[in-house]
C-alpha cells in the first residue's frame, strides 16, 4: 500500500517558481488576488526563470508595478519576486513549479526531466500548457516523480481568474484538493478535470463553439457581427448555460436534433445520442419536464413552484408588539401555507443553507437594548438552535451565508458593525466597526452580501430615514494582516448619495450587485442594481457604470432574494406585500398582499 501523500513541507514560507517570463508567465506570477492575484499577491514569494535578461527584467517590473493593487483583494502582504537565468537556482526551495516555457513538446520533455533532478523531492510540478497533456511530457521523468506532476492551466488573468487542474495519469489524488484550496486563497476559481483530456474543460467547450462559428461563416449562413450579437443576448445577457439549457429544452429533444445533424454530416452518435440514450433517456431523465431530472438532479418544487419563506416583523399586528414577529411559508404564486415560528422579537434577516436544510434568521429585539439574536432551525420548523444569544449584539439586520466556508454574515444596525461567525455561532468576528462617540444613522450597517469568488463582502449604511445619504461599501473577505475592524484600510465606499439602501444581493456569475431602497420617490422605494468589474467594484467609464433602477413603487422596500436558476427576483416591503419580477425588473407582479403584515427578510427554496 502506497503512503498517503503529504503537502510540501513548510510550503507557506517557500517560493512558487514560474519557468518562463513571457506575458502569461508574468501574469501568473502577479495576478493572485481575486480576479487577478495568483501567487505573489497571495503572500507567496515568487521566482521566475527565463534565459532572456530582458524578459527577466520585464517580469520583475510587471510584478513590482501590479502586485500591490492585486493584493488589495487577498488581504495578504505581497510576496517578493526574484528572477534567475538558471532553472536550478529558480526552483531550489520551491514548493510549486509552474512550467510556462514555449509550446514545444521536446522543450517541455527536457524541462520536466531537469525538474525531476533539481527540484525538491516534495515539490509539485505543474505545466500551464493547454496544447499538451502532461503525460506527453513524462518521457524522461522517473516513476517516483510522476505522482507530483499535473497540468495547471490559467486563462489570461486578471480578466478571467479560472484555473483548471488535470492529472498526468499518475498524479496522486491528494494534490487536487490541496491545490484547489491554495488557489482559493489566491482568489482564483479552481476546476478539476475528472480525467486526462486533450484540451481542458473550457478548451473543449471553446473548440466546439469556435469550430461551429467558423462553419457558419464558411457556409455564409451569418456574419461575425450577428453571431457575436446573438451570443451576447443568449449567453451573456440571458445567462444561459449549456447543460441547464439542454435540461430546459428536454434531453429527448436534444437527442432528436443531434440525430438530424449526425445523419446530415455523417457524424458518430457514440458520445451524443447514444450517450444520452443509455445514461438518461432510458431512465426517464428528460430534464426539467421530468420528475427524475436530467443532466441536473430534479428541482425540488413545492406546490406550484419553489417554497418562499418570509419574515413578518410583527409591527402591523393588532395590537402591535415587539414580540409578535413570525416566519411564514408561501408558495411561489403567493398561496399561504403555514406559520413556522411565532413570537419572534422583530425578525429581519433570513437565509437558507440547502445542504443542511436549515434556515438562519436574525431577531432585532428592541433597538438600542443590545438584545438582538441569531437563530437557526430545520426548514420544517423543528430543532431551533441559538446561534448568537441575546446580550452579545445590538440590532442584527440582514443575514447571508457563505455556503463554502460555512459562515454566517450579518449587519448590526445600532451596533454599527458587520459580523461573521460559524453556522454554530463559533468564532464570532467583528469585520467592520463604525463605533464612534456620536455615531448616528449614517454609520448604521444594514444590508449584507458576500461574493466569495470576488473575494469581497458588501454592506449598506442607510443613513437617516429618507435622508439621501445612503452608501454601499465593500471590503475583502480576509481582513488585512495586522489590521482590525476599526482600522482596516481595504474598506471602499463604492456608491454614495443613495436615498436609503437596505438589503443587498450579489449575482457573482454576472457580477451584478442588487439592492432595495426604501427612500423617497422618485429614486427610493425601488429595486436597483449596478454592474461590477473583475475586482468587485462598479464599472467606470461606461453607461453600465451608473446604478440602474429596475422597478419602483414599492411600499417601504426591504427584503430581496435572487432566484437566478428560475430567472426571478423576490421582494418584500413593510406594506405587507411580496413581489416577484424578472432579473431585469420586468414583469413585476404582487403575489401576496395583506395590510396586517409587515414583511422584512425573504428566502427561496
Amino acid at each position: 500500500m502506497s503512503p498517503v501523500w503529504q503537502p510540501p513541507k513548510n510550503y507557506r514560507n517557500r517560493p512558487v517558481a514560474v519557468l518562463g517570463a513571457g506575458v502569461l508567465g508574468r501574469r501568473i506570477a502577479t495576478d493572485n488576488c481575486f480576479t487577478g492575484c495568483i501567487w505573489a499577491s497571495a503572500g507567496y514569494n515568487v521566482t521566475i526563470r527565463d534565459p532572456s535578461a530582458q524578459q527577466r527584467l520585464d517580469g520583475i517590473a510587471y510584478i513590482n508595478e501590479n502586485v500591490k493593487s492585486y493584493a488589495q483583494n487577498t488581504g495578504q502582504a505581497p510576496g517578493t519576486a526574484a528572477a534567475f537565468e538558471n532553472v536550478a537556482d529558480a526552483v531550489a526551495d520551491a514548493w510549486l513549479v509552474i512550467e510556462a516555457v514555449p509550446e514545444k513538446i521536446t522543450l517541455k520533455i527536457d524541462t520536466f526531466a531537469e525538474l525531476a533532478v533539481v527540484a525538491p523531492d516534495d515539490c509539485i510540478l505543474a505545466s500551464n500548457s493547454s496544447s499538451y497533456k502532461t503525460s506527453e511530457m513524462l518521457e524522461k521523468v522517473p516513476a517516483i516523480t510522476k505522482p507530483r506532476i499535473l497540468n495547471m492551466h490559467y486563462y489570461m488573468p486578471p480578466q478571467c481568474m479560472i484555473v483548471e487542474l488535470m492529472t498526468d495519469g499518475f498524479t496522486t489524488e491528494g494534490i487536487f484538493p490541496f491545490l484547489a484550496e491554495r488557489s482559493k486563497e489566491a482568489a482564483t476559481l479552481p476546476y478539476i478535470a475528472r480525467k486526462e483530456s486533450t484540451g481542458f474543460i473550457f478548451n473543449r467547450l471553446w473548440a466546439a463553439v469556435k469550430r461551429e462559428a467558423l462553419t457558419i461563416l464558411a457556409e455564409e449562413v451569418s456574419v461575425p457581427e450577428e453571431i457575436d450579437s446573438m451570443w451576447a443576448e443568449m449567453f451573456i445577457k440571458g445567462r444561459a448555460t449549456p447543460c441547464k439549457m439542454m435540461d430546459g429544452v428536454g434531453l429527448d429533444t436534444v437527442a432528436f436534433i443531434e440525430s438530424h445533424y449526425i445523419k446530415e454530416r455523417g457524424l458518430s452518435s457514440a458520445k451524443t445520442v447514444d450517450f444520452l440514450q443509455k445514461n438518461y433517456l432510458d431512465h426517464g431523465k428528460l430534464g426539467l419536464k421530468s420528475s427524475d431530472g436530467g443532466l441536473y438532479p430534479p428541482v425540488q418544487e413545492h406546490s406550484n413552484g419553489p417554497r418562499v419563506l418570509v419574515l413578518d416583523i410583527g409591527l402591523s399586528t393588532a395590537p402591535p408588539s415587539m414580540n409578535s414577529g413570525e416566519i411564514l411559508e408561501y408558495t411561489a404564486d403567493g398561496k399561504f401555507e403555514r406559520v413556522l415560528f411565532q413570537s419572534q422579537a422583530m425578525p429581519d434577516g433570513l437565509a437558507v443553507d440547502p445542504a443542511s436544510k436549515r434556515m438562519f434568521w436574525t431577531n432585532m429585539g428592541i433597538p438600542g437594548k443590545n438584545d438582538g439574536a441569531v437563530y437557526s432551525a430545520n426548514l420544517d420548523g423543528t430543532d431551533i438552535y441559538t446561534v448568537i444569544a441575546p446580550g452579545r449584539i445590538n440590532t442584527p439586520k440582514q443575514l447571508t451565508l457563505d455556503l463554502v466556508a460555512k459562515k454566517v454574515y450579518f449587519c448590526d444596525r445600532e451596533g454599527c458593525r458587520v459580523y461573521r461567525c460559524g453556522f454554530d455561532g463559533s468564532n464570532l468576528e467583528t469585520l467592520i466597526s463604525n463605533c464612534k462617540a456620536n455615531e448616528g444613522a449614517e454609520d448604521w450597517c444594514v444590508g449584507i452580501a458576500v461574493a466569495r469568488n470576488l473575494g469581497k463582502f458588501y454592506w449598506t449604511q442607510k443613513g437617516p430615514s429618507k435622508g439621501g445619504k445612503g452608501r454601499i461599501f465593500c471590503a475583502n473577505i480576509k481582513t488585512p494582516l495586522g489590521q482590525d475592524a476599526a482600522s482596516r484600510t481595504d474598506v471602499q465606499c463604492i456608491l454614495g448619495g443613495l436615498p436609503e439602501p437596505i438589503d443587498l444581493e450579489v449575482d457573482e456569475v454576472s457580477k451584478l450587485l442588487y439592492w432595495t431602497d426604501r427612500g423617497e420617490i422618485p429614486f427610493g422605494n425601488s429595486l436597483n442594481r449596478i454592474q461590477l468589474d473583475e475586482y468587485g467594484r462598479p464599472l467606470t467609464g461606461s453607461a453600465s457604470a451608473k446604478p440602474e433602477i429596475l422597478t419602483r413603487h414599492l411600499k417601504e422596500a426591504i427584503g430581496l432574494k435572487l432566484d437566478t436558476e428560475r430567472g426571478h427576483i423576490y421582494l418584500t416591503d413593510l406594506g405587507g406585500n411580496i413581489y416577484r419580477c424578472d432579473l431585469d425588473g420586468r414583469r413585476k407582479e404582487k403575489i401576496f398582499s395583506d395590510d396586517c403584515r409587515a414583511f422584512t427578510g425573504i428566502a427561496v427554496l
